[in-house]
């Protein structure tokens, strides 16, 4: 049989219910004169008094007020989260009225949490006649706290500020030699680069699986391009002829990147680790280049972890992770140390300086991607352009490698952009893909630029 419609119990989204007007009936003040003039008792007297005890019409408390809810480590002002009852719904609406009335205060979102988090700045009083907020226990206010770390992260810091500072002096040394360059002279440098930046063109097109390519990776020699595939296989390729060399099996799910040790194919023997890779039951995967199955697997993820990065002196591995969270391996340890919180949504990316002193993470979510990449001048700390490159979704940056000298992104709308640096100029636009570009690289001699797409191919572009 049909059942009408049950009434659905109202949400702590639905709009406060509209205010009636008081109905106002007299005043007690003159009956009561009447009674007492007569000389009988009042009701508001002792005799009305011990009847309405009687009645349970008033309540006399023990002098203890206990709050109608559980206390909550929420600081003072603040409601504790009791969506979906009326008692939330009331203080909510009461609330409100007194949020208003403190500078035309309005609510755009009806969210428990964004109203709770819009009066917690302000810590006012109860307003009259609304229910009173719970008090806070003793000890739950928000203090700045720290804690110990390893002596291992200590030693790593050390370590780390012995390998970047002779860097970073012989980086700034180069710089103050290129500046006494004359400016004509950079300027016809700086115009030859773009010339051969504009006759980019793809000249080889592979098959990489028969899942989407995620991502590829150029070896330190610029001969071997490494892909990640859905499929879990990581695949060598020879360069510039794009020949497979070898298939690195033992992912059993997407993979998010390979990357080739700073060293690899060009100081390290054979049998060493060579690749670093990671996929999205959160294994991380360490290779060399004479087997095809993996020498070590780090564990300690149980989140999907999304990129690795190799630390310019080979001898640490960066991971990002969807728990929030990206770790520091010491692989000449063999421990994690360094697991680093602080964002807000999955760390989707993670890239090194160039001297090893700084790490930079980037998180996933809507409040991290978008159409527009942004440079960001770290000594300011701000962000000085917004390059209008795409019209879709950015899945990667990259810096020429060498002097930074442009600047290659890449996106959804299944394109590639070459930009000017400085400037950001748009060079090339480099189109040929039918599905979204998914990862890029240039290669450290400057001469190739790879692309690999969910359609499956990864290409190589070099000037004509």
């Amino acid at each position: 049989s049909l059942q009408p419609p049950k009434a659905k119990p109202p949400e702590e989204s639905d709009p406060p219910a509209a205010k009636r007007a008081p109905i106002f009936y007299g005043s007690l003040e003159e009956k009561e004169r009447e009674r007492l003039a007569k000389g009988e008792a009042g009701l508001l007297g002792k005799e009305g008094m011990k009847a309405a005890l009687e009645a349970g019409n008033i309540n006399i408390s023990s002098g203890e007020w206990g709050p109608p809810w559980p206390l909550f480590p929420l600081g003072n002002g603040t409601l504790p989260n009791l969506s979906g009852n009326r008692l939330t719904r009331d203080m909510r609406r009461c609330w409100d009225g007194q949020l208003r009335a403190l500078g035309g205060i309005q609510r755009h979102s009806t969210g428990t949490a964004a109203w709770r988090g819009r009066a917690l700045p302000l810590h006012i009083p109860n307003p009259p006649g609304c229910i009173p907020m719970p008090p806070a226990p003793s000890g739950c206010y928000q203090q700045t706290w720290y804690h110990e770390g390893p002596r291992s992260l200590k030693t790593a810091r050390l370590w780390l500020a012995n390998y970047s500072l002779p860097r970073a002096a012989k980086r700034l040394e180069e710089a103050r030699l290129l500046k006494e360059i004359p400016e004509a002279t950079r300027t016809s440098q700086r115009q030859e680069l773009h010339k051969s930046l504009r006759s980019l063109n793809n000249f080889c097109s592979q098959i990489g699986d028969d899942r989407p390519l995620s991502y590829c990776h150029f070896s330190p020699n610029s001969k071997l391009l490494a892909t990640a595939c859905w499929s879990g296989l990581c695949k060598l390729w020879s360069v510039p002829d794009c020949n497979l060399v070898h298939t690195l099996r033992g992912h059993s799910t997407n993979v998010g990147a390979v990357v080739f040790h700073p060293k690899a194919t060009v100081s390290l023997d054979k049998k060493d680790v060579s690749l670093a890779s990671c996929a999205a039951d959160g294994s991380v995967k360490l290779w060399n280049l004479e087997s095809d199955e993996p020498m070590a697997d780090i564990e300690g993820h149980s989140m999907r972890v999304a990129r690795v990065m190799w630390h310019p002196s080979g001898r640490f591995l960066g991971t990002t992770c969807y728990d929030h969270s990206w770790r520091l391996w010491d692989l000449e340890a063999q421990e994690e140390i360094l697991h680093q919180e602080g964002h807000s949504k999955g760390v989707y990316d993670i890239a090194f300086h160039t001297d090893g002193s700084l790490a930079g993470t980037g998180s996933a979510g809507r409040a991290g991607w978008g159409v527009s990449p942004r440079v960001w001048d770290l000594r300011q700390r701000k962000c000085i352009y917004t390059i209008p490159a795409h019209q879709n979704l950015v899945t990667g940056v990259r810096f020429e490698p060498n002097h930074g000298n442009f600047l290659l992104t890449g996106a959804y709308d299944n394109t590639a952009k070459i930009w000017t640096h400085p400037g950001w100029s748009p060079l090339k636009t480099l189109a040929g893909h039918e599905g979204k570009v998914m990862g890029l690289d240039i290669s450290l001699d400057g001469q190739l630029i790879a692309t690999c797409s969910y359609d499956r191919t990864f290409k190589l572009w070099t000037a004509e």
